[in-house]
């Protein structure tokens, strides 16, 4: 749990089966075509608004790769001028000045640096960094976008969990694309 203003974020959007990216990493089935009519809109101006509230984003290496795979194709870099923080012994190339590659203890780059320097911290791929961070207690919340299909195979949103986390769920919406969007606050135990 945070020991300071600040909040750690790990958000994922995922199959409903749980899984964030086929096994080779592909996220082709991302785009889905359907539509539920009781479902909320996403006004720009409340999803602008939502990601200026956002300080500083974190992922692991894969998950870099993939968004430079989208704005190579054209896409757009998803994380604006915010800074992006990857977690990585590889060595990968640094297309903005907003990105920083960090190898080395999790715990102590969260508390001792992040959470000093930013209120709003977003977690925002790999299973391996999301199992991670809650192994080690650091996230506050956690936001589940479920999109509405099934893969069958593929990452998982979590890696190896070695203890159930005790979560409380804080918000649900329904959106007309057929996304449901959970959040659920981090418990301090169970």
């Amino acid at each position: 749990m945070a020991k300071t203003d600040s909040r750690v974020t790990i958000h994922m959007a995922a199959s409903l089966d749980g899984f964030i990216a086929r096994k080779d990493g592909r996220v082709d089935w991302m785009e889905t075509s359907d539509e539920f009519v009781g479902g909320d809109t996403m006004d720009p101006g409340f999803v602008e608004a939502f990601l200026k509230s956002i300080d500083c984003y974190v992922m692991g290496s894969r998950t870099y790769e993939t968004a430079l795979g989208f704005d190579a194709k054209g896409l757009g870099w998803a994380y604006g001028d915010k800074p992006v923080f990857v977690l990585t012994s590889r060595k990968l190339p640094r297309t903005r000045n907003t990105v920083e590659f960090y190898s080395g203890d999790l715990a102590q780059f969260v508390n001792g640096r992040l959470r000093p320097a930013f209120r709003s911290i977003w977690f925002v791929g790999g299973g391996s960094v999301s199992g991670e961070c809650l192994r080690l207690g650091l996230a506050d919340e956690v936001r589940y976008s479920i999109l509405p299909i099934l893969i069958g195979d593929g990452v998982r949103f979590f890696e190896k969990l070695d203890r159930d986390v005790a979560l409380h769920l804080a918000e649900i919406k329904g959106y007309k694309s057929g996304v449901v969007a959970l959040c659920y606050e981090v418990r301090a135990g169970i």
